[in-house]
């Protein structure tokens, strides 16, 4: 029997403290996953990669202590297959150290209806905190699109107008080659959803091969950010958003186009004429 999609079961979900400790191994491979080196060489690219002189890049705080595939919950009646993650953003206190025992701390933080059409908005938010001291690594939003829950009679979502284009020129564009075996290194960071690496599963889903985790473009997109405009210092990172506006393959050259402002670094990124990153923005010190 299907169970009714409950939006006050979902705001007042309890989601288990969710323990993880990583290596220096783990941050490495992580590296590897969203695409470092971009530049073969004595670069500094290898400050991500080498043990000796490790840095660990703020968004691997992403993959930390995740809550799983709670949307399966057959309780909460999420008609999960629907889902869609369209927005990522986290907002970094201090680096990560090369390894550590962390804990996640995960809560609904929103909820909101578009109607029965367009579906509702689930904010999911999640702190990542050191076991032992309780510091605070990082806070990060997850914004789902549960596009087959709509029409519960919620709030409408908040009024977010979309950034005006800039009229100049990006200060930076790169064009990043996304390896073949991307989503294969990615997926050992923890999300091993067959979508990204069985054609069977990816056929069924309508793509004619695996795709990349879009996490793995927000890490791609951080890390280009962070070694282009902060000096590959990853204190200077302190937040990063994006939307997720189209997919990305394995094999893709996806191209960025980067503006500074004030605060930091506004970014879309392309493949070919098709857009699969939009209003990006890191905040930067």
């Amino acid at each position: 029997m299907t169970i009714a999609f409950d939006p006050k079961r979902l705001l007042g979900w309890c989601f288990d403290d969710k323990p993880h400790q990583y290596e220096s191994r783990d941050a490495i491979l992580y590296a590897l996953g969203v695409g470092l080196p971009f530049v073969s060489g004595d670069t500094e690219d290898l400050s991500f990669l080498l043990e000796d002189r490790l840095r660990v890049l703020p968004t691997y705080a992403v993959t930390l202590a995740s809550p799983g595939m709670w949307v399966k919950a057959p309780e909460l009646g999420i008609d999960w297959p629907k889902l869609l993650h369209v927005e990522q953003s986290a907002r970094f206190a201090v680096p990560l150290p090369p390894q550590a025992k962390v804990v996640g701390r995960a809560r609904i933080k929103s909820l909101h209806d578009r109607g029965a059409v367009k579906g509702a908005v689930c904010v999911v938010e999640r702190q990542i905190c050191d076991a032992a001291d309780g510091t605070l690594y990082c806070t990060i939003e997850q914004t789902l699109l549960l596009r087959g829950n709509g029409g519960f009679g919620g709030e409408e979502p908040p009024d977010a107008r979309k950034p005006e284009p800039f009229a100049r020129a990006p200060d930076l564009e790169e064009t990043v080659a996304v390896s073949e075996r991307s989503a294969l290194i990615y997926r050992l960071s923890g999300d091993v959803n067959p979508l990204h690496a069985d054609y069977a599963v990816a056929r069924r889903a309508g793509f004619d091969r695996p795709i990349l985790h879009g996490l793995a473009s927000y890490g791609l997109a951080g890390a280009l950010i962070l070694l282009r405009f902060c000096d590959g210092r990853p204190e200077r990172m302190q937040a990063l958003r994006v939307r997720f506006a189209g997919v990305v393959f394995p094999g893709d050259a996806v191209r960025f186009r980067c503006w500074k402002t004030a605060s930091g670094v506004s970014f879309d990124a392309y493949v070919g004429d098709r857009k699969v990153l939009d209003q990006g923005m890191a905040e930067i010190s």
